[in-house]
């Protein structure tokens, strides 16, 4: 029986490794084939999720729900029209003109390398730049060709890009009217004791996660943006925006957006690149050591490094948007599991929590 048993427990952990790799190759399948609609769903139930703080708030008002649904679509859209004709221009217009600033700076890097080799070999140190300066020759001709052709397919994605919006909006609209009725009716497939912490830790995971990058991303933006003007930095906004959204993606994405960034003032100014680099990372060791501990919770019983597999799978499986929704997913996977193993089907630890709300505040709906 114990020969058997621990053959039977060789035979389950030999298969998992492969199972799961299956698994993962035909979700990224899935997700190439139908990526369009998976990621409007997903991105309306992103919206959903984090409206649905305002639309209780209008709730608790004696307001019935269509009529706070209602009201918070209408303040989003106005928002969102305040934002596409202030705010969005502006981003666009920076955005073409360091598109085409690009090749120039790489043009005045290689400059700056051909100066230095020169610096150097006069003081006949051993200094050989030329792989360096032939990438970025071939650089400046990919990027001159791909600007070329983007620009010829700008209005087309932006006239697609405003069509996902209207359709991410209205179907966050009907998530926030029926789709607790919907979400119910999955959910009842499932036996109780894993439907209901299911639910329970899918809310407090993506409403506490997103809700948190999303205001610590936009610290980041409002501090950055008068310092890099400050600064003297050109597209400051633009670069301001890139870090504060870089910070949708946990962990690494502010790092990534404060080295792009860095990099991008790098190539037109080396002394600027210093000032730039500092106070963006002064910043962002105020928002993880002050504020984040504040927003987020502990991420209790996810090891680390499962969270960065986490993020890497889903990057494999669903690009930039597999990065968003990796670590929720995995904090919802787990927290799932502890309340099915402690016994628990209501109130339980989250994976991913805010410390000054208390559970009892996300009740389904």
């Amino acid at each position: 029986m114990r020969r058997l048993a621990s053959l039977q427990r060789l035979l389950i952990y030999g298969l998992s490794g492969p199972i799961i790799a299956l698994n993962v190759w035909l979700l990224s399948v899935l997700f190439r084939y139908f990526q369009h609609p998976i990621t409007i769903l997903s991105v309306a139930a992103i919206l959903a999720f984090l409206l649905n703080y305002p639309v209780k708030f209008f709730e608790r008002a004696r307001i019935t729900r269509t009529q706070a649904v209602i009201i918070v679509l209408l303040i989003t859209l106005t928002l969102l029209l305040i934002l596409g004709i202030t705010l969005v221009p502006m981003v666009i217009d920076q955005t073409i003109q360091l598109l085409n600033k690009i090749p120039d700076w790489l043009s005045i890097s290689q400059a700056n390398l051909e100066r230095f080799e020169v610096f150097a070999k006069q003081r006949r140190l051993p200094v050989d730049l030329k792989v360096v300066s032939n990438q970025i020759n071939a650089n400046i001709q990919n990027l001159v060709q791909q600007i070329a052709s983007g620009a010829v397919g700008f209005a087309g994605t932006l006239l697609s890009g405003l069509l996902n919006v209207v359709l991410v909006v209205v179907l966050a609209f009907y998530m926030l009217l029926y789709g607790d009725r919907v979400w119910s009716g999955l959910v009842n497939l499932l036996p109780s004791h894993i439907g209901v912490p299911l639910t329970v830790s899918l809310q407090l995971n993506f409403q506490n996660f997103f809700l948190s990058q999303l205001l610590l991303g936009l610290f980041m933006i409002v501090t950055l943006t008068p310092i890099f003007l400050s600064l003297k930095v050109p597209f400051a906004l633009l670069f301001a925006i890139l870090i504060g959204l870089s910070e949708l993606i946990p962990f690494i994405g502010a790092t990534l957006g404060i080295g792009l960034v860095t990099i991008l003032v790098l190539l037109q100014n080396w002394w600027l690149a210093v000032p730039v680099a500092i106070a963006a990372i002064l910043m962002q060791q105020i928002k993880d050591n002050l504020l984040a501990p504040k927003l987020f919770g502990d991420f209790i019983g996810l090891n680390p490094i499962w969270i960065f597999v986490a993020i890497l799978m889903g990057f494999e499986i669903a690009g930039f948007l597999g990065t968003l929704v990796a670590v929720p997913i995995a904090g919802t996977i787990k927290g799932t599991f502890d309340a099915i193993k402690n016994g628990q089907t209501g109130d339980f630890v989250s994976v991913v929590t805010v410390a000054q709300d208390p559970p009892s505040d996300y009740d389904s709906n």
